[in-house]
Order: C-alpha cells, then structure tokens, then sequence
C-alpha cells in the first residue's frame, strides 16, 4: 500500500522536543526521514519515542568535508528542518537562500522560539516563556489563584510542532504548482498565541478573560472539574443547554436548570451543590453511573490510565512494537487516521549513528572515502 508522503525526503536537523516530534508525524505517513547530528551530539540521539520511522547518521557541519556530504543530500531532498536559534544556520553556510541555490524545489523549515525576524528574534526560550508571552499562561489556573503551568508542552508541541506539519504540508502542495520550494518560518509563541483563540475572542468583544472567571475555565459547574470520594476527579463538560438540563435531572436537581450561568450566589450554590455530590462517589463509580447518560463527562485519567484507556486503545494510539534491541516495547499511534494510506510503521527507534555508512554508500561513497571522512572527524 503506498503511504500518503512516499517518496518525500526530509533532512531533520532539529533538536528537543518541536522538530523531532514533527518529523517522526511525517515520518509515519511514509515520508523518508534522515535525522542528522553532530559526532558526540549528547542531544543528538533524540527522544527514543520520536525516534521511530527515521534513519540516523552524523555529520559535522562545521568541517568542509561534512558541508559538502550535506549539500549532496539537500541535492535530492524535499525537506530540511531545522530548530536552531535563528542565524545559526547562516554562520554554518546551511540558510535557507544557500540551499534554495542548490535545490530550488527545497522546502526549508524552521522552528524557533520567537521566529526569524521581529524585535524578539534573538531571545532564548521554552515553552513555559512563549505560552507566557501568548497570554496563554494568564488564563490558566484558578480564579484568585497563581498562574498554573500546563501539564503538556503547549508552545512546543501546539505552537511549534502541529504548525511545521501543517507548513510543511501546505508547502509541498504548494510547490506542485510552482515548481518551487520556500522558507516555512515558525514561531512557537506565534502558534501560542493562535491557540489563545477563544480568549481573544473573548477581549476583543469586551468581555472578561480573568484566570478561572470564563466560561471554560472553571467558572461555572456546567465546564468544571470535581474531586471525588477517593480524591480523585471527573471532568464535566455540560455546556449545551440540553446537556446542562440531563446533568441536573440526573442529580434530581431540575431546579439547577435555569441557573447555569448565573451569577452571585446562585453560581456558588450550584457549584457547592455539584461539588459536594461528587464526593460522595469515588470517580470509577461516577464513571459507570453516569457513562449511558447523555452528558459530556468523564475521569481525570493519569498518564498510565491514559494509555490502557479503551478508547485510545481501539483507536490504536497506543501500540507495541519490535525493538532489534529491547524487544516488544509500547509506543504511541499516530493521531491522523487516513482510509487508502494509512500512517504505518516502518523503522524501530534508531541507535545514534546507525545509518551513517549506508546513506553514505547511496551517496556513492566508497569504503575508503568513508574512513577517511572519519578520520577529518566529518561523520
């Protein structure tokens, strides 16, 4: 069955968490990904769960030798991501305007914390700066209460790497028509910020977005989360009128009805009702009680829950492959599910440096010219 990227080539320079990530999403959808780091790289090795559908060598940039391998590969590649700061790429002779010289149908994507141009450029960052700069951080938490960091990587995985697959995507498309390639440029505080849509929605008509005081964010019991008997939680997400309406009839509380978005008293009398309720079941047993009733609600789940939940698992996000080294291990599933060319996958987690001789060798490079690359510390 062909993949949905066959025969797309990406050279993956990046690093922690934005690029790798990405290129292993297009890596699962078939495209031919060939991670690149320096000899003795202590970052180079990547994530071992980003590390799957990939191929691994190194290659020193900063030598002649290992610049002139690179530029033979961009040759014949689509893609070539990047997350360095930006004007790195630029000092190691590997910038976008270079490559596009050698390979103009190159699509070039770069990943950085604040993007490549704008009065921030050159500032250093993670995830935890650019939600705070997006505003995304400020409504997150309690009312009255500290800003509260996300639990997952809002900047670098919403922000930094769902864009570049989208940018590179559309980029690729894009050069159908052309004939040509472009500068993907992306900023994980501009992604931050477009994931803040609801709350400047929320400014820009006047209303308030306060921490804790909207409608999303804890303010009413309708979209709330509630402890439990055993001190766990359950979340409640009753936002529709009919939804909100099965909620209180459930509880024998039609009375609740119309007070859905009140306010004053009659909003913390509707959510000590509901918080107390709740502790009177342990969450597993809200679970089974309330699953045929037609409400939006479930369990706050930890990380092991997650991956045993039923329906992740028949949606095959969660799944068990061979390792040639650590035999049958859990990975997680691709997201995207295609009818006709489904993600598949086709690489075990690579070791560091794995494939360096082979894609030397469909270079044309023989076994000689492979020591001695060695030898000026090029691979």
């Amino acid at each position: 069955m062909a993949s949905a990227l066959e025969n797309v080539r990406i050279l993956d320079l990046s690093r922690q968490l934005p690029g790798p990530f990405c290129a292993m999403m297009l890596g699962d959808l078939g495209a031919d990904v060939l991670t690149i780091a320096a000899p003795n790289d202590p970052l180079g090795a990547g994530i071992p769960l980003l590390a799957r559908n990939k191929r691994h060598m190194t290659l020193n940039l900063k030598a002649e030798a290992g610049r002139a391998v690179f530029a033979q590969l961009v040759a014949g590649a689509d893609v070539v991501l990047e997350g360095f700061r930006p004007g790195v790429t630029a000092k190691l002779g590997i910038d976008y305007p270079r490559l596009a010289a050698v390979n103009p149908r190159l699509v070039y994507c770069s990943i950085s914390g604040y993007g490549q141009d704008g009065p921030y450029r050159d500032k250093v960052g993670h995830d935890l700066n650019y939600i705070g700069y997006a505003g995304v951080l400020g409504v997150t938490g309690t009312a009255g209460g500290p800003p509260v960091i996300p639990g997952v990587q809002i900047a670098d995985i919403g922000g930094g790497t769902l864009m570049a697959v989208i940018g590179i995507l559309a980029a690729l498309l894009a050069r159908q028509h052309t004939g040509r390639g472009q500068l993907v440029d992306i900023a994980m505080l501009d992604g931050s910020l477009s994931w803040n849509v609801f709350h400047v929605l929320m400014h820009l008509i006047g209303q308030g977005t306060a921490r804790g005081a909207t409608r999303l964010t804890g303010r009413y019991a309708c979209y709330s989360v509630f402890e439990t008997a055993d001190g766990k939680y359950v979340t409640v997400g009753a936002l529709e009128a009919h939804f909100w309406k099965n909620l209180c009839e459930h509880f024998g509380r039609a009375d609740l009805v119309p007070l859905q978005f009140a306010e004053g008293e009659d909003r913390e009398r509707v959510l000590a009702f509901f918080r107390d309720a709740f502790r009177r079941k342990t969450r597993d047993e809200w679970v089974r009680e309330l699953e045929p009733v037609d409400i939006c609600f479930g369990p706050v789940n930890d990380v092991g829950e997650a991956l045993e939940d039923p329906q992740l698992r028949a949606r095959q996000m969660v799944l068990e492959e061979e390792h040639p080294h650590y035999g049958r291990v859990r990975t997680l599933g691709s997201p995207i599910k295609l009818s006709a060319t489904p993600p598949v996958m086709r690489r075990p987690p690579y070791a560091f440096g794995q494939h360096t001789d082979e894609v030397l060798r469909e270079l044309g490079y023989e076994a000689a010219a492979i020591a001695a690359l060695r030898e000026q510390g090029a691979v």
